[in-house]
């Protein structure tokens, strides 16, 4: 198993590690060792999980006896060492591993299962999922937890009775990693308890998996006994809902009809204990009914206050600061003083029914299993009455709303003579109360971890904690293996954008389903189709199911289009009926007389958390618009006031974000979960469609994921998105397939973060050899840095080329021998370099930065110069084919118009716009001297003259004057037209002058800035970093001006045989654009076939007139 030398620390790792996973691992080292927080985003299939184990596991065993000693994990608590030595052997530290989901901590015990480590763990769960009793199993909530303890009180329980017994004959439980599912085979196979099972373990554990309320909640955390806290390591992993599960955990509702109940249990109470008095049970005797009585009459009085509120509306209820509630309740007599001992009573009267329920005794009790809604009423008043009186009211909000009850009348009438509905709410609004618990229990680390926690400043802020560690990772995998597309338009032109004032039209509802029906047709298998919210999803359903107007009675339904191409399932809002329906979905995706299935979803519900779509589970995701909260919800617009208050409040001495920020911040991180259903795996490829105009824009693009924002393209139009999409798949199926996942470990591509910018370029892709040792040397120049401190707070990190190379079993790298041994020329060691602070303020390492893109850039070109060059075929012979970008194929070769490219690109300052004065290292200077000798071994390009293009007047050019469209087409004639091109070696010294005169061309006919595009475009092909099938759309984009396309034929010329269709593809659809036939698509317009052939006869006759005069050669 390789082994990796990470902050001074052995850390082995079951795969070779690539460059994003050694950068994680070190990050969590580093945050391990000094004892401080972490706030890790890593994006999902980069194997964040497995890292997080492995780091954290070697670092618990690299804490020595005297380390320990210096942490105060001591267990001394006697004065003679000799007398117990085992007592006075230093308690290493305690970690607790919490996820949001039991299923996601069960991926997380089978990634533990690979590695190498074995330290001695525990999960625990809950009775739902743990009890194997023939009667409580069936029971769910407080009811079963009841119903568990009374037969556990009285020693009834034959499965918590063997677990003493059990655990004495097999004391190395643990030390292989269960889950439940374990457990509960143990139960049901030896007898004991799994529940109490995992109870009896965990204070014994060096690492225990658990759910995020066991954590959050105070409540829970009490169970969590024989754990010292002091020092321990909290690991939240998925953590991008923690801010909301923290403020929900510290807030609560009193609807009046749960106050009704809790009366009603309160009379219950009082008859039990009248009924009781006088009996020869001392327990019984003990009981005061007038304790019972006292309560009745507080409820009866609170319930009153709440019903004489006068709200300000019914929409804007009554909201008063969080430091009302002392006031209102104070009026009742309830205060500190009196609130111990009404939490006491109501404990007296929940055991008192809970025992009466148990035994059933005099006809007077509940079913067994029962939930008591005095519960909730003492949760409450345990949170208002925590700590001192004046502790985080400030943090909270007072509000009283009314609301219609949704359930049916007797009969059956959903809103017929539905009742008001009450409710006393005091709501949390700062949800780092809960994680500053955490600090005063002096927790050693809090390490939180997601695939979308950006933009991680307002995260930190939010939750009120000091993360001095801080990292955004990369995506694995290449931008071959994804397509990412802002569709701003549907099929007939009109603009899709679901806010509020479109969204109910029918014609938005109409193009959405055309949009839809088109890629259902191209999307193979597996298509996601998120909505912002139930309402949506609904409505546009019933829409598409039902005929639209002015259809002829024989016409398709949008709905039923859709399921020619994907046989539909739909999200169910009632959680009890989510199995069924992905168990459905599965079922269709199987299904071998369809081409596929597409699962209609919400945004933040359960299709878009924590699912695994991967492989052709989900090809695509389509994203129908943002899903911003209603702003009129009272919780939404109170949170916005809190924010705005406290920026205002604390602006000279704490940043904070906006109400508006925070608004949009949730709405994005819905989006970036959304999106991180489709790519799964390093080996796993997929399209994004953000079917929305507004996500074309700016500030909706910087909230995405750092690594998504680079590969999104904006379509104005559907045709063009379509046509790429397609492409893009056509790509995918002629390509070999994949690998699969459990054979091959987690790659990285290598991203670089540019000072002051938040862009993230890719620079290499790892891809399984040998293509990964033809692109071996791009992989050690990214492994070149320009060390710079930076006043400005990064908020990204990159991970430098390749980290490290797997060593073998018996060997140990370090992170600073690998990363020199890497390097070009460069004899620095990451011990020796100076680390950039992610967050300035507290002056925290987070990672590694590039003084600058360009100059990397250059280095790298250079440093293909000064690779072995094989003969050329033509001058883009370097490009990577469509069917070769994911095969075993070697890469080709650089081609002959580096030369040209690099004398080109030398643009004045005062030509280009914002260009940085970029020097060369020493060693970047060194290698211009290998030009001339690579310059010789290139071959050039001399064209043959091929035929005209056909003299017609594409309709685009009916906008020119008379001189400019001749000069445009005299153009069009005057290129060569060739349909291959034929190679000959270099004449002379070599110069390749058609080439040179076709970039003096191009030059010409640009902008600066858009000739400066064209280089990156040519430059990045011959760098490896681009595709043949990406260029030609890039170049195409900028030659669709019309005067313009005799360029883009031209292009033609340079372009090798074998990537003749591509181009002649991507040419075909740009002359579409202009006039000419294009592809047909489902929901445009039928009338534009013949609109263009009457335009293109109108054109050819002009053309047939026109004086010009003919290319003898044509």
């Amino acid at each position: 198993m390789p082994t990796y030398k990470l902050g001074g620390i052995n850390v082995q790792f079951p795969y070779k590690a690539y460059d994003c996973q050694l950068v994680y691992m070190e990050r969590v080292i580093h945050a391990l060792q000094q004892g401080c927080n972490a706030l890790l985003e890593s994006p999902t299939g980069t194997g964040k999980t497995l890292c997080l184990l492995c780091a954290t596991l070697a670092w618990r065993e690299s804490v020595t006896p005297a380390v320990a000693a210096s942490m105060g994990m001591m267990n001394l608590n006697t004065q003679d060492y000799s007398l117990s030595p085992e007592l006075n052997k230093p308690k290493l530290p305690t970690i607790l591993y919490a996820s949001r989901t039991h299923s996601q901590l069960q991926q997380v015990i089978r990634e533990l299962k690979a590695t190498s480590y074995r330290p001695k763990m525990i999960v625990l769960g809950s009775r739902e999922q743990m009890c194997i009793h023939r009667d409580v199993q069936l029971m769910r909530g407080r009811g079963q937890t009841q119903a568990c303890r009374a037969l556990c009180k009285e020693r009834s329980c034959t499965h918590q009775n063997r677990v003493a017994d059990y655990m004495k004959s097999h004391p190395d439980l643990g030390l292989d990693p269960i889950d439940i599912e374990d457990l509960v085979k143990i139960g049901r196979t030896h007898g004991p308890c799994p529940y109490y099972l995992s109870r009896e373990l965990h204070s014994s554990a060096d690492i225990i998996f658990l759910p995020y309320n066991y954590l959050i909640e105070k409540e829970n955390r009490r169970s969590l006994s024989g754990i010292s806290w002091d020092k321990t390591v909290l690991i939240f992993d998925e953590a991008h809902n923690l801010e909301g599960l923290c403020a929900d955990a510290a807030s609560f509702d009193l609807p009046s009809p749960h106050l009704t109940a809790c009366i009603a249990e309160a009379k219950q109470c009082v008859d039990l204990a009248i009924s009781h008095r006088g009996q020869d049970n001392a327990a019984d005797a003990s009981i005061d009914p007038d304790n019972f009585a006292v309560l009745k009459a507080l409820l009866l009085e609170l319930e009153k206050k709440i019903n004489e509120v006068n709200l300000e509306s019914s929409e804007a209820g009554f909201t008063r600061p969080g430091s009302y509630i002392y006031e209102f309740l104070s009026s009742m007599k309830i205060n500190w003083d009196t609130a111990t001992m009404l939490i006491d009573t109501i404990d007296q009267a929940t055991n008192l029914l809970e025992d009466e329920a148990s035994t059933g005794s005099r006809g007077l009790g509940r079913p067994s299993g029962t939930t008591y809604r005095l519960h909730s009423l003492r949760d409450a008043l345990r949170l208002i009455f925590r700590g001192s009186e004046t502790a985080h009211s400030n943090c909270y909000k007072v509000h009283i709303h009314e609301s219609r009850n949704k359930e049916p009348d007797r009969m059956g009438r959903k809103g017929a003579g539905a009742k008001v509905v009450r409710t006393l709410s005091w709501w949390c609004f700062n949800p780092g109360i809960a994680m500053e618990e955490f600090a005063r229990m002096g927790v050693r680390s809090v390490i939180l971890t997601s695939g979308t926690l950006a933009p991680l400043d307002s995260f930190a802020i939010e939750l009120n904690l000091p993360f001095n560690v801080r990292l955004e990772n990369p995506h694995v995998i290449d931008a071959s293996q994804i397509w990412v597309g802002v569709v701003q338009s549907g099929p007939s032109g009109r603009a899709l954008n679901s806010s509020y004032k479109t969204r109910d039209s029918p014609e938005y509802k109409q193009d959405l389903g055309n949009t839809i029906v088109n890629f259902a047709r191209i999307v193979p298998d597996g298509l996601l189709v998120f909505f912002p919210s139930y309402h949506l999803l609904n409505s546009c359903i019933e829409a598409w199911q039902s005929v639209p107007r002015g259809a002829t009675v024989n016409s398709s339904t949008i709905w039923e289009r859709i399921s020619k191409f994907k046989q539909p399932v739909i999200e169910p809002r009632e959680s009890a009926l989510f199995n069924q329906a992905n168990e459905s979905y599965i079922a269709k995706l199987s299904d071998t007389s369809s081409s596929g299935a597409v699962f209609f979803a919400v945004c933040r519900g359960k299709v878009s958390e924590g699912l695994d779509f991967a492989d052709r589970a989900g090809r695509a995701v389509v994203v129908t618009g943002i899903p911003y909260a209603m702003k009129t919800d009272p919780k939404v617009r109170l949170k916005r006031e809190y924010l705005d208050e406290t920026v205002r409040v604390h602006s000279s001495n704490r940043k904070g974000i906006t109400g508006e920020e925070w608004y949009v911040q949730q709405a994005s991180r819905a989006v970036n979960q959304a999106i991180g259903r489709v790519i799964r795996h390093r080996n796993d490829y997929g399209a994004i469609i953000l079917c929305d105009e507004r996500f074309a824009q700016g500030n909706s693009q910087s909230q995405m994921s750092l690594w998504l924002r680079p590969h999104i393209k904006c379509y104005s139009k559907f045709g063009d998105a379509a046509f790429s999409l397609t492409r893009f798949f056509k790509d995918k199926a002629a390509a070999v397939p994949m690998k699969s996942l459990k054979s091959i470990a987690p790659s990285c591509a290598t991203v670089e973060a540019v000072e002051h910018t938040t862009d993230i370029v890719s620079i290499s892709s790892s891809v399984e050899p040998p293509i990964r040792e033809q692109i071996s040397h791009h992989n050690e120049l990214s492994g070149e840095y320009t060390w710079k401190k930076t006043s400005v707070a990064m908020r990204s990190i990159s991970g430098g080329g390749r980290l490290g190379q797997a060593a073998s079993s018996a060997a140990t790298n370090s992170l600073s021998d690998i990363l020199a041994s890497n390097r070009v020329r460069s004899k620095q060691t990451l011990s020796s370099l100076p680390i950039v602070s992610a967050n300035c303020a507290v002056g925290s390492a987070t990672g590694f930065v590039r003084e600058n893109y360009k100059e990397f850039e250059s280095r790298a070109e250079e440093e293909h110069k000064r690779q072995p060059v094989a003969p050329v075929k033509s001058i883009i012979s370097l490009a990577v084919s469509t069917k070769r970008r994911l095969t075993e194929e070697p890469l080709e070769k650089p081609w002959s118009l580096s030369k040209h490219l690099k004398s080109e690109d030398k643009v004045s300052a005062g030509e280009e716009v914002k260009k940085d004065d970029v020097k060369l290292s020493k060693a970047n200077e060194e290698s211009k001297a290998n030009k001339a000798d690579t310059s010789e071994k290139l071959g050039s390009v001399k064209p043959v003259t091929p035929g005209q293009l056909p003299s017609t007047t594409p309709p685009a050019l009916q906008d020119l004057s008379g001189a400019q469209k001749q000069q445009v087409v005299q153009q069009s004639n005057d290129a060569p037209k060739s349909e291959k091109a034929v190679v000959s070696k270099p004449a002379g010294g070599g110069k390749t002058k058609n080439a040179s005169a076709y970039l003096e061309e191009v030059k010409a006919h640009l902008s600066v800035v858009e000739y400066s595009r064209f280089l990156d475009c040519m430059r990045g092909l011959k760098n490896q970093l681009m595709s043949m099938a990406t260029l030609l759309e890039a170049v195409a984009g900028l030659f669709s001006a019309p005067e313009r396309l005799f360029l883009l034929r031209r292009f033609g010329d340079f372009v090798p045989t074998k990537h003749r269709q591509l181009y002649e593809e991507v040419f075909s659809a740009k002359r579409a654009e202009l006039g000419y036939p294009s592809v047909d698509l489902d929901g445009e317009s039928s009338a534009r076939t013949s609109e263009v052939s009457s335009l293109k006869a109108c054109l050819n006759s002009r053309s047939r007139k026109s004086p010009m005069k003919k290319n003898p050669n044509h």
